[in-house]
């Protein structure tokens, strides 16, 4: 019997033994303590020269989304593929990929703040943010009562001073309570379960779990094992850990997302977003708390308190309580302030005294102190660029995200100007920098009304840097890169850049032939460049490229206004800027260097009548044999081979945009009259009423409609008809390919359609589009209607071309005009045409930032830094040498004299500057029903300097005035050249002592060898 009973006694026993360990473990968490802080020993992070795979980034978390981390990966492949490469990234150890990839969250010292900092060239201070703004630095910053009170509410047990190796991510009583709620609610019984959270698992909670939510069993134990290892980060001793979770805690607490603040987290920022408490104030107030404080003192803290002890409890339903304003807020508030007075937390005075306030949510936030636009806009160019490079469109969601940005932006030059265009605001400040006087402002000029802008970029290796983009228009719009503004005579330097490439390409074509060769080149009789560079090399000692190109400079043109010219679809003149020009025989050299209009005018004739007559498919006996066998086939191959190519082109310039843009890049280059309108109207829109053609017309043309009555209105209506007038006779009344016309038309139809399915549908259009030049009886009207034609689709390919080179939009006015500046430019493109000359014709990427670093001392840490993609020949380096000195002498001998030999160094020398001019008013005409000029109005008038310096910088200096001041101005591009000498001074430095250098890359600190180490720099990086 004995031995019987031995065996039972001793099983007791072991279960005796075995819950005692359980008890003291519960209590001391000393074998957790150890496992735990040794498994620790095997995790951890480097950061390492190159890229790597030895890193798993995290799910979807608030925190994780919002620092970027969860993105970092996309941010990373979209800037390889934009010329960053990763100069060095962490790599995760072994055991800590292993966690990852189980599930676990990463264990690191996180950050209780993140947010973008951009910093100069020189590694300034440009732009800085950090979310959440208000935080406490360390544990011992925190006033005890909020200690108190947030571990009565959360974690009683958190900071027990008696078990220093407790693991604060479990509370064995709490978590018992929530399984047996749990395991009751699983066999039917109702009621709320308790949680089961500690503050350290919250923690997790909110920042890695999917919206911040735990979404089953899983999850919550995903939430306690990430706690329970990251307690043990530092050793196996966790009171200065869990001291670290309070403080992470109230620095981060979702409390729910504010209109005009956003989302807020931490007690810092709630109590600023919803009751508009100063956090200093408010931290002052709490911490001196004495026995007896005066009445008024005791007021203010109790309702300090009293506030703050309401956001820790609204933390469980934070939109319930604060963002639906539950009242029962306040009295669940007063619940805790008994109970923490029956416990002896707050002093009978301070509870007695919080009691019977109320609480009273901010219905609006406090608005900030806003810089003004014109200090932020560098900052804010940056930030734009950055936005679009990352892909996150918002720039509350960028400036959340955990990185540094380099800019190439030099903040000294940018200030000086900043505050040099700052100055013009007042007649003081623009007499002060010479802007009045001939073709200046004229006295009585208010300067406030003027917008000026300077744009600064320097040519480095493979890609050009911006070091100056300011102007003075307290606004957000960067006038630089998102306005279309008319630019005058500007394009006179693209156009002459077209006609050099043209004359390029004839030279390889024809230098190497002999002088029979050569002669026996059938030229078309109206290709005038043609026929010229065949003579020229017929004649020529010399016949090398450059020799060829000075002699295309000295090609003369009439300066003559007298003459018409049919361009556009109608007839058009042209006058000179200087009556005294009229009538001259002039270079081309002359002409530019003097911004003269008709040579140019006569030089893009010759440029569009050479590309027409030059197209692969181009027959000259298309216009002067009506009979010949080959005409029908070539218009047969037209029809349906150039018709489906220029489909694709018109495609490809549509492709991506919505109905609303699609339309609005159709109208660009349609000159706004009734009868154009309506055939452009009418071909999109077919089944549009008469109020609809009303309606459109009066948007367009902003109200000015000319005597058009109802009967008038019912005949264009009915004029354009696509059942009475052909898509070819529409296509030539807008002056617009009628295949671009038909192609809006159907994408309105079919918004998700392919190319495909638009080339099978256009079949009939296509033979519509070409079908009447099969038709000889009105010989003369049908060659005029292919010349229309035809140089529509010379000013498609000169738009390829001048795309080529940086010009910003997606059409071209087809008009001899747009040799003058009719299709409009951007300061920012002509900076970038600038940057090629200047650097012989090759195509560099501009830059705005050189360095990204993400995530700095964390697991995920990533630095990126700019190498720049391929650089583009895009001219021939003569080419480009040849329209770059034509640039220079405007400035030694032309219309930008006022600069020559301004920029003169200390030692005397002096640094060239070579530009181009432009002047333009952007007007609104409104026409009559037979084409007659009712009224013109100014909508705005702009001035522009586009320049190179030495051999390094370029940009554009631009002065700009809208309705309804346009009017009254009448400067030229004199005002922004006399600017630019202004601002001479400033830039002597620059070229002096050199710009800022691109960022070296910074050596990357050796392996880090202990994990002890490793921890200590985590912890300065965290904090």
């Amino acid at each position: 019997m004995l031995g019987r009973l031995v065996v039972p006694s001793v099983g007791i026993a072991a279960v005796a033994a075995a819950a005692y360990a359980l008890v003291k473990e519960a209590q001391s968490s000393r074998w957790q303590a150890q496992q735990l802080s040794e498994l620790n020993q095997e995790l951890g992070f480097e950061l390492q020269p190159g890229p790597t795979d030895q890193v798993r980034y995290p799910g979807d978390g608030p925190y994780d989304l919002r620092l970027g981390y969860t993105q970092l990966p996309m941010f990373i492949d979209r800037l390889r593929r934009q010329g960053y490469e990763v100069q060095a990234q962490a790599r995760m150890s072994p055991r800590m990929v292993s966690l990852a990839e189980q599930g676990l969250f990463p264990t690191y010292h996180e950050k209780n703040q993140g947010g973008l900092e951009l910093l100069d060239c020189r590694g300034q201070p440009m732009f800085w943010t950090r979310y959440p703004e208000r935080v406490y630095a360390d544990f011992e910053a925190v006033p005890p009562l909020l200690v108190q009170a947030l571990l009565f509410i959360e974690n009683r047990e958190l900071l027990d001073v008696d078990a220093p190796q407790r693991n604060p991510a479990v509370e064995w009583d709490r978590l018992g309570k929530a399984a047996m709620s749990l395991g009751l609610r699983l066999v039917g019984q109702s009621g709320r379960s308790p949680g089961g959270s500690t503050l350290a698992t919250q923690i997790e909670k909110y920042r890695h779990s999917p919206e911040g939510r735990t979404e089953g069993v899983k999850d919550k134990l995903r939430q306690m094992a990430s706690a329970s290892l990251r307690a043990y980060m530092d050793g196996p001793n966790t009171l200065e850990r869990r001291k670290q979770i309070v403080t992470d805690y109230l620095n981060t607490v979702p409390l729910a997302a504010k209109p005009g603040f956003g989302e807020v987290n931490g007690l810092g920022d709630g109590m600023w977003a919803w009751y508009g408490r100063d956090f200093d104030e408010l931290n002052r107030l709490l911490t001196d708390t004495g026995e007896d404080p005066r009445p008024e003192l005791l007021a203010q803290q109790a309702l300090a308190f009293k506030q703050a002890l309401s956001l820790m409890i609204s933390q469980r339903r934070p939109s319930h309580y604060l963002a639906e304003a539950d009242p029962g807020l306040n009295e669940l508030t007063n619940s805790y302030l008994r109970l923490m007075g029956d416990a002896g937390l707050v002093s009978p005075a301070l509870r007695d005294a919080a009691l019977p306030l109320t609480l009273e949510l901010q219905p609006q936030v406090a608005a900030r102190a806003q810089q003004s636009f014109i200090e932020r806009k560098a900052a804010t160019a940056v930030r734009t660029r950055l936005s679009a490079m990352l892909d996150v469109p918002r720039a509350y969601d960028l400036d959340r995200i955990d990185l540094r940005a380099s800019a190439t932006l030099d903040t000294p030059v940018q200030r000086t100007a900043t505050e040099l265009l700052r100055g013009l605001r007042t007649p003081e400040g623009a007499r002060a920098a010479g802007l009045y006087g001939f073709h200046l402002l004229k006295d009585g000029d208010d300067p406030s009304k003027l917008v000026f802008s300077f744009t600064l970029f320097e040519r480095g290796e493979g890609v050009n840097r911006l070091r100056v983009q300011t102007d003075n228009w307290d606004q957000p719009f960067d006038i630089n890169e998102g306005a279309r503004l008319d630019l005058g005579s500007t394009s006179k330097l693209r156009t002459l850049v077209t006609y050099l490439e043209i004359v390029a390409e004839l030279h390889e074509r024809w230098s190497k032939l002999d002088g029979i060769a050569l002669a026996a080149q059938e030229v078309p009789e109206r290709d005038n460049i043609g026929r010229w560079a065949r003579d020229y090399l017929i004649k020529a000692s010399d016949r090398s490229l450059q020799a060829m190109l000075d002699a295309a400079m000295l090609r003369k043109y009439s300066a003559s206004p007298g003459e018409g010219f049919f361009t556009g679809g109608g007839l058009h003149y042209f006058a000179n800027f200087e009556p005294d020009d009229n009538g001259r025989i002039m270079t081309v050299a002359e002409a530019i260097r003097h911004s003269v209009n008709l040579p140019f005018i006569r030089l893009m004739r010759d440029v569009v009548q050479h590309v027409m007559y030059n197209a692969p498919d181009a027959n000259p006996a298309l216009f002067t044999d009506p009979t010949d066998p080959q005409r029908r086939q070539y218009l047969e191959r037209f029809a349906d081979k150039e018709g489906r190519a220029y489909l694709l082109r018109f495609w490809r310039k549509y492709q991506g945009k919505d109905w609303a843009q699609v339309r609005e890049t159709l109208l660009q280059g349609v000159r706004e009259t009734p009868p154009k309108l309506t055939a452009v109207f009418r071909t999109i829109q077919p089944q549009a009423s008469m109020q609809d053609l009303s309606d459109f017309l009066v948007q367009r043309l902003e109200g000015e409609m000319p005597d058009y009555t109802d009967k008038a209105l019912r005949v264009l209506y009915d004029t354009y008809d696509p059942q009475r007038m052909s898509l070819a006779d529409r296509g030539y009344v807008a002056s617009v390919h009628p295949l671009e016309l038909w192609l809006v038309g159907w994408l309105r139809e079919h918004p998700n359609g392919t190319f495909s399915q638009a080339a099978e549908a256009s079949t009939k259009e296509r033979q519509e589009v070409y079908a009447w030049l099969f038709k000889t009886k009105y010989k003369g009207a049908q060659d005029v209607r292919i010349k229309n034609l035809l140089e529509i689709e010379a000013f498609l390919e000169i738009h390829r071309r001048w795309k080529r080179l940086g010009y910003p939009f997606e059409s071209l006015t087809p008009s001899y005009a747009s040799a003058l500046g009719a299709s409009g430019d951007r300061p920012a493109a002509l900076a970038e045409f600038m940057g090629i000359l200047a650097n012989d014709g090759v195509r560099q990427p501009a830059a705005r930032i050189d360095e990204l670093r993400f995530a700095t001392g964390t697991p995920y840490e990533a630095r990126l830094v700019l190498r720049g993609n391929p650089p583009e020949r895009v001219l021939p380096p003569e080419v480009a040498a040849t329209a770059r000195r034509a640039a220079f002498d405007v400035v030694a001998n032309g219309t930008a004299r006022r600069l020559k030999d301004a920029l003169k160094l200390h030692d005397g020398t002096i640094v060239p500057i070579g530009g181009k001019t432009g002047t333009g008013d952007h007007r609104k005409d409104s026409f009559g029903r037979y084409g007659q000029v009712l009224s013109s109005r100014v909508i705005s008038r702009s001035a522009t300097f586009m320049f190179v310096i030495g051999d390094r910088y370029f940009g554009t200096m631009m002065a700009y005035v809208q309705e309804p001041y346009a009017a009254r101005y009448k400067f030229t591009s004199a005002l922004p050249s006399q600017l630019m000498k202004s601002l001479v001074p400033a830039l002597v430095p620059l070229l002096e002592k050199g710009s800022c250098e691109a960022p070296k890359p910074e050596p990357v600190p050796a392996a880090l060898q202990s994990v002890q180490v490793r921890a200590e720099v985590q912890q300065q990086a965290a904090r």
